[in-house]
């Protein structure tokens, strides 16, 4: 976990509070710090350390401003705010769609030049100059992607899935969906991959997505002018959350070009709260992406992009095959998704453990980790261009569906250093783009194309490198390099079952690519549909669904999915969709810890400055009448950021009178006041001057204050309450008392109260091994 965190949830993420008015434990961490401390990979924030991760807002205030506001609104502004809605959503699916199409148009034609470069020179037998063209050619790019990722936006290495989904979660990282971090993550993404390092751009894409919907949605710019008022709708969190969820769907469309795919990951894997007004704009999203796309395609395969036109967004060659099965290949389909679940897990494995020992070296500095991404590429470098030569050339086959030896070009039969009329196996996969090699496992017709030990060497490659080429300090996602292996070794059982299948080899690829892709990141329907998309052919479906759920059921047994372990290494405060069997056991007040602080419905000024000054809180609940009064009743709850911006506008009153002030209120103030600010963008209390006579004077609470928060009961069990915060998308839920006669709030549960980490702490006899124990049951059963 980030070191940030017990800030973050001490502050950010709202350690919750009691009746303790002891001002030094104001500033105490409530949650010990932990033994390792993870600053960051490659991938996590960089720097988190000083950035405090929030919790976003996504409950509705309902004060007397905010009816006020809805009341005052006509229909021709709920016109605005819902053809705005879609207006946004075409807007996302059409930039995520242009961009989507040109990485790929960059990737294939840099990284294609590279090939036909060096596949030259070999032609002339240079094989040392050729060697030195391909090595350099990638060392750049790769360091050229490093650079601008360290010192730039830190937040644009790894895939950002894990990210974005944790801000769909309510958990707002710092700088995640930043201007900065989008152009670093289309720039940094197109140099890495182009760079023969074996990482995807579909996870990238998907963190792109986002940042454009989440830009988009930020109400305009005042620096550049962008002050429409239009464009002010979506300064909530709520809202913006929707278009991120939008934004996340486009970017696997444009992966993938597989809309329906796209939506459905949104919906499984990305989005912590669905309804179906946000699926029917998440499927407008994508279908805006698949149509551009599609346009688009149709001009490079008349000839007009280059090198780019059957790369990049492929649709594989196995859709025009007529497939039949039997019985008699359901065995090995079944083996495959028992290999793909324990693969996948082991995979998982293995790359949490690096992302630990990169960790430490990350730590150490920026230089570090640029030093780390460019040994990365000199051993990919010497990896890649070595490894076939080990292969043996073989003769070309006399019925090729295309031309063989392949020269200057993508495709099956690559000549690398074999004689005329030969072609090396291992070079058409490992001397080519990760979506070439695709294509080259999934084609039909190819049964006799590559030897037991080529594919053997190739699946042990993108098994590890992969791992290793995923926690340096660039762009990388992780949905290419594990279809890539998963196709590698489902290739490989359709060679040792041979004869005794109806199905082909490139079929076996298909199916082994998705038993991995289940096993590694656990999803059954959005990635059905995301490979049936890609080859285009239905009959695929009952087996896909098979192989599907048995790795996911398998690798579930051993670990968590890959993008929950990487949240976890990064420290995000992640709230499952299920609560922990111990949880039943506890109640809501055995985890309540202190101390609170409450504020009178009309307060004095320098009283909420000081606890303002004095604490990280970002609610604070409103009660009339003294707090220890049996008389006292809880009013409501306010946040901080509404309570800087009454200070900072001065909305003061000289005497403790309530008389007319909600009225004054709704004059002196407009909704843009309270509206969110855009990303980085916050008011501090340090920042906001108050003269010691202001200190003097009263504000009202009361027209600010949401009068209708969610609260519970003290005998709550912690599981209940944590369904109730995660399905409402809560940032505070009150915890008032069982009995009368008490202050009407006992504290206040936020994400920070929900975290194994918080709740071991303060009950050690709930042991790590033994709840984990009780976590493998409840999944299974």
């Amino acid at each position: 976990m980030f070191a940030a965190i017990t800030q973050t949830l001490n502050g950010g993420a709202e350690p919750d509070q009691d009746h303790d008015d002891d001002q030094e434990s104001l500033t105490l961490p409530l949650l010990r710090p932990p033994r390792s401390i993870n600053s960051t990979s490659q991938v996590a924030i960089v720097g988190a350390n000083v950035c405090p991760i929030e919790s976003l807002d996504y409950e509705i205030a309902e004060n007397d401003f905010f009816k006020q506001d809805w009341r005052t609104r006509g229909k021709n502004q709920i016109f605005q705010y819902i053809f705005m809605k879609w207006s946004l959503c075409f807007l996302i699916g059409l930039i995520v769609g242009l961009i989507g199409f040109f990485n790929n148009l960059a990737v294939e034609n840099i990284a294609g030049m590279k090939f036909v470069i060096t596949s030259n020179m070999m032609l002339y037998r240079k094989f040392g100059l050729a060697f030195t063209v391909f090595s350099v050619s990638n060392f750049v790019l790769t360091l050229f992607a490093a650079i601008i990722t360290a010192y730039i936006a830190p937040t644009a290495a790894g895939s950002g899935i894990p990210e974005v989904k944790a801000y769909l979660n309510g958990v707002d990282a710092p700088g995640i969906l930043s201007f900065r971090t989008l152009i670093v993550k289309i720039v940094g993404s197109i140099s890495a991959v182009s760079a023969s390092l074996l990482i995807g751009k579909a996870g990238p894409l998907v963190h792109t997505g986002a940042c454009i919907a989440s830009l988009l949605g930020q109400g305009g710019s005042k620096r550049y002018g962008l002050t429409w008022k239009w464009l002010r709708f979506f300064k909530n969190d709520r809202d913006r959350r929707d278009l991120v969820t939008c934004g996340s769907a486009a970017g696997i469309a444009a992966a993938f070009r597989a809309p329906v795919g796209g939506l459905l990951f949104a919906l499984e894997e990305m989005a912590s709260w669905w309804r179906s007004a946000l699926l029917w704009r998440a499927f407008f999203t994508t279908a805006v992406v698949a149509i551009l796309l599609r346009a688009l395609i149709d001009v490079c395969l008349s000839g007009k992009c280059w090198l780019f036109g059957k790369g990049g967004l492929i649709m594989f060659d196995v859709y025009s095959a007529n497939i039949s099965y039997h019985l008699v290949d359901v065995p090995p389909v079944l083996a495959l998704g028992i290999i793909g679940g324990i693969l996948g897990s082991f995979y998982n494995f293995i790359l949490q453990k690096v992302l630990r020992i990169y960790n430490l070296i990350n730590e150490k500095g920026i230089a570090y980790k640029i030093f780390l991404a460019c040994l990365i590429s000199i051993f990919t470098s010497g990896l890649l261009f070595g490894l076939p030569w080990l292969a043996s050339c073989r003769p070309c086959p006399a019925d090729a569906a295309e031309e063989c030896p392949t020269i200057g070009r993508s495709g099956n039969y690559k000549k690398f250093q074999c004689p005329a009329g030969h072609y090396n196996d291992l070079a058409s996969l490992i001397f080519n783009t990760n979506d070439d090699a695709i294509r080259n496992l999934f084609s039909k017709g190819t049964d006799s194309e590559f030897q037991y030990l080529t594919i053997i060497i190739f699946f042990v490659t993108c098994f590890f490198l992969s791992i290793l080429s995923y926690g340096i300090v660039v762009p990388a996602g992780l949905f290419v390099p594990v279809i890539v292996t998963g196709a590698t070794y489902g290739r490989l059982v359709g060679m040792l079952v041979g004869s005794y299948s109806n199905l082909n080899h490139g079929l076996y690829a298909v199916l082994g690519a998705a038993s991995f892709l289940g096993g590694s990141m656990r999803m059954t329907v959005s990635l059905c549909v995301i490979i049936l998309e890609l080859t285009n052919n239905l009959l695929l479906l009952p087996l896909i669904m098979l192989v599907l759920l048995i790795s996911k059921t398998v690798a579930d047994v051993f670990n968590s999915n890959i993008y929950d372990l990487i949240m976890k290494a990064k420290g995000f405060p992640y709230l499952e969709t299920h609560a922990e069997p111990y949880m039943r056991q506890l109640t809501v007040a055995d985890v309540v810890t202190g101390p609170l602080r409450l504020f009178n419905g009309i307060e004095k000024v320098g009283n909420i400055v000081h606890v303002l000054k004095t604490t990280r809180h970002n609610g604070f609940p409103v009660i009339d009448g003294h707090p220890l009064s049996s008389s006292s009743v809880l009013y409501g709850l306010i946040r901080r950021d509404h309570l800087l911006t009454l200070l900072k506008k001065k909305a003061f009153l000289s005497a403790p009178e309530p008389e007319a002030t909600g009225m004054d209120a709704f004059r002196q103030f407009t909704a843009v006041d309270f509206a969110k600010r855009g990303s980085g963008n916050f008011d501090n209390i340090e920042d906001i001057d108050i003269s010691s006579e202001e200190m003097e004077m009263f504000l009202d609470l009361h027209p600010f204050t949401n009068a209708s928060p969610y609260t519970v009961v003290e005998t709550m069990s912690l599981a209940k309450a944590l369904t109730l915060f995660r399905e409402v998308g809560l940032r505070h839920l009150l915890v008032i008392p069982k009995l009368s006669g008490r202050s009407p709030v006992v504290g206040i549960l936020t994400r920070h109260d929900f975290m194994p980490e918080h709740i071991l702490d303060l009950h050690p006899t709930l042991t790590r091994s033994r709840w984990k124990r009780l976590r493998i049951r409840f999944r299974l059963f």
